[in-house]
């Protein structure tokens, strides 16, 4: 044993000639080390080794099938983080979701083009013919179609033109270029909503869901004929519910908004959800400088009511007051001493309001206990009673308050 080294030795049995050492230094020592023999030649080796082992799999035709199908069939996925939580998405699944309600869909809807004539005031009255292009839904087997009233009523009148009524409305159905020629079944203006039938049997009907519980956020696709580009889908999602929107006639509505794409023709199309259920009749888009992705359509639960009356009476019967009035706003009010509401200028003769003894000159209130600042809240509280039903108005005459109850009939 050297203690000089601190080392120890050993005299191999095998040969004696032959010492081995077991060092217990703390010191480090200098080995012998070689790049091409501890690290080059192992690499080489292993990657020659993978050759051999990949060539092979890729010469025997079930191996390879494995490898190749398993790599295609991986979908690409994206792990967003919420409430520390990380939840794979697939974008396979939009894709294949929108595929599937396509496909449902598309069957029933229907290009609509109308025929009609315009009438040039300002060279002499002369006539030319014109068409315009929009969507329906098909929801009947023999060939009721719904869409909207301003597809299929045309008319119009101004300083420089008029419009007639249509003079002729054909429809296409999807991946089928027979046409066929429509009617009119009934129209209404206030809800935008019309019914045409075509002579066909055997049509695909769409699928109405529930449009009440639509939710902010959820898949939304439109589909229709935007531009006259037949059977087109847009995608989007429910950006908003409820929203009251105003179309360039007027009319009020209680919509829904989307931002999938709704342009000219897509009116009267679908709006749908992912399980390809109609929630919506597309009707209307935001236009302008800045403005993109707002479209509305008409809450299909609330079209069941009038649909059916438009088919059945070709109109929508609902009770009316028979007055024409002016909103006393609060400078009004202040201006000429009045209540807030709504200041009768015009009585219809043989209406309920005349019946009931309201006169040019008196105040609305009130209906039904309820304020009515402006003709539009008393159209809502109307609009919710029956024809043959009692409404109670509270009327402002003279510098007195009286209560008048009138019974409500058909409108004209």
């Amino acid at each position: 044993m050297n203690n000089e080294n601190n080392s120890f030795e050993f005299n191999s049995e095998s040969n004696p000639n032959v010492k081995i050492y077991a060092s217990t230094s703390t010191s480090k020592k200098k080995s012998n080390f070689s790049f091409s023999k501890n690290i080059l030649i192992p690499f080489l080796s292993g990657v020659a080794g993978a050759s051999i082992i990949l060539g092979t799999c890729f010469c025997v035709p079930s191996i390879k099938n494995n490898l190749i199908n398993n790599s295609a069939n991986k979908t690409p996925n994206f792990n967003v983080s919420s409430g520390g939580t990380n939840t794979a998405i697939s974008l396979a699944n939009y894709s294949g979701t929108a595929i599937d309600v396509a496909s449902k869909v598309q069957p029933s809807i229907v290009g609509i083009q109308i025929e009609y004539s315009v009438t040039n005031l300002m060279f002499g009255g002369y006539s030319s013919n014109a068409t315009a292009s929009g969507s329906g839904i098909i929801i009947s087997q023999d060939g009721y179609i719904l869409t909207n009233n301003h597809v299929v009523s045309s008319s119009s009148n101004s300083s420089y033109y008029t419009m007639s009524e249509a003079q002729k409305i054909t429809v296409k159905l999807y991946n089928n270029n027979e046409t066929y020629e429509a009617k009119i079944v009934g129209s209404d203006s206030q809800t935008d909503l019309a019914i045409i039938k075509i002579d066909a049997t055997d049509l695909i009907p769409a699928e109405l869901g529930d449009s009440n519980s639509v939710k902010v956020g959820e898949f939304a696709m439109a589909i229709g004929n935007p531009l006259g580009l037949d059977s087109s889908v847009t995608c989007g999602i429910v950006s908003a519910i409820n929203r009251e929107v105003t179309d360039e006639d007027g009319n009020k509505y209680v919509a829904i908004q989307t931002d999938a794409a709704i342009n000219s023709g897509n009116s009267g199309g679908a709006l749908v959800n992912s399980e390809g259920k109609v929630i919506g009749i597309n009707t209307l888009k935001l236009s302008g400088n800045g403005v993109e992705g707002i479209g509305f359509a008409i809450p299909i639960s609330s079209t069941l009511e009038i649909t059916q009356q438009l088919i059945q009476y070709n109109k929508v019967l609902r009770p009316y007051i028979g007055i024409s009035g002016r909103d006393v706003t609060e400078n009004l009010s202040k201006k000429y001493n009045y209540p807030i509401g709504i200041y009768i200028v015009k009585i219809e003769e043989f209406s309920s309001a005349e019946i009931a003894g309201l006169k040019i000159g008196d105040v609305i209130t009130a209906a039904d206990g309820t304020t009515v600042p402006t003709m539009d809240k008393l159209n809502e509280i109307k609009n919710t009673h029956n024809i043959g039903d009692d409404m109670v108005l509270t009327i402002f005459r003279n510098g007195e308050t009286r209560d008048i109850t009138l019974k409500l009939k058909e409108s004209n």
